[in-house]
C-alpha cells in the first residue's frame, strides 16, 4: 500500500472533470447520452451501497467499488461492460484489496434476492470473469485514497467534531458523483466541512485561510455538491429506468 498520496497510483491517475465526462462511441450508437452515462453511474453507486449493506461491509469498501466502478468507464464502454454486472464485481474485488473478502455467492444470493428482473441476475462465474475484465481497466491500480482518512483529524482542528455526522454523510454522497476521480480526497474532506460550517453556522474563515491550501478550489467542490443535490431532487425512478433501457441486455 502507497503511504503517500502525492505518490500513489491514485495521483497520478487523477483527471480532468472534462475527460471523466466523455460518453464512449459504442454507447453513443446505443443513444446513451452524457446526461443518460451521470444517471446509470449514480444508479450503479446506489446499487453497489444496497447488495454492500447485505453482505455487511464497511463504508470503505463501497466507496472503493463505487470508484472503482467509475473508473471503469472512463477507459470501456457500458455496451461492451454491463453495469449491472461491473458494480457487484466492483464490490467483489474492493472487498479483497480492503481486506474485508466477501464471498461471491453471497453476492449472488443477495442479488437475486434484492432484484427480480433478470438483467440484474448473474452467476459466480460471472463475477469472477468480470474481476479479471475490471483489473486490467483498472491497470491493476487498486490503492484508492478517501476522504475519510483525513476528516477525523480535519474536524478535530477546525473545533466541529459536533458535525461529525453530517459531514461524514456528505462525503458519503460524493460517491453519488465523480470527484474521486477528479480532486485529492483531502479537499473533498475540506469541501464537505466548508457546507457543514455554512450550514451550522459555524465561523470558520481563520482556520480555512491558515491551511496551505487553495480556498477558492474548495469553495468550488462545495458548489458542485450543491449543485448535485439540487439536481437530485429532478430525478425520477422514470429517468433512471429510461437511460437504463438503453444498454445492452444479457
Amino acid at each position: 500500500m502507497s503511504a503517500n498520496f502525492w505518490t500513489s497510483s491514485h495521483y497520478k491517475e487523477l483527471l480532468d472533470a472534462e475527460e471523466v465526462d466523455v460518453v464512449h462511441q459504442l454507447d453513443k450508437e446505443r443513444g446513451i447520452t452524457l446526461d443518460d452515462f451521470k444517471l446509470i453511474k449514480l444508479h450503479m453507486s446506489n446499487y453497489i451501497a444496497r447488495l454492500a449493506q447485505n453482505v455487511k461491509v464497511r463504508q470503505r469498501v463501497v466507496a472503493t467499488a463505487i470508484t472503482y466502478m467509475r473508473r471503469v468507464y472512463i477507459r470501456r464502454s457500458m455496451t461492451e461492460y454491463d453495469p449491472r454486472l461491473v458494480a457487484p464485481s466492483c464490490l467483489y474485488l474492493a472487498s479483497k484489496s480492503e481486506e474485508s473478502t466477501v464471498q461471491a455467492r453471497l453476492l449472488v444470493f443477495y442479488i437475486k434476492k434484492l432484484y427480480s428482473d433478470d438483467k440484474y441476475r448473474y452467476e459466480i462465474k460471472d463475477i469472477l470473469d468480470m474481476e479479471m475484465k475490471i483489473l486490467e481497466a483498472l491497470n491493476y491500480y487498486l490503492v484508492i485514497f478517501h476522504p475519510y482518512r483525513s476528516l477525523s483529524q480535519l474536524l478535530q482542528d477546525a473545533g466541529m467534531n459536533d458535525t461529525a455526522q453530517l459531514t461524514w454523510g456528505l462525503v458519503n454522497d460524493t460517491y453519488k458523483m465523480d470527484l474521486i476521480l477528479i480532486h485529492p480526497p483531502h479537499l473533498i474532506a475540506l469541501a464537505c466541512i466548508y457546507i457543514a460550517s455554512v450550514l451550522k453556522d459555524k465561523e470558520t474563515t481563520a482556520w480555512f485561510e491558515e491551511l496551505r491550501v487553495d480556498v477558492n478550489v474548495v469553495k468550488n467542490i462545495s458548489m458542485e455538491i450543491l449543485d448535485f443535490y439540487d439536481g437530485h431532487k429532478m430525478i425520477t425512478d422514470e429517468r433512471v429506468s429510461a437511460a437504463m433501457s438503453k444498454l445492452v441486455g444479457k
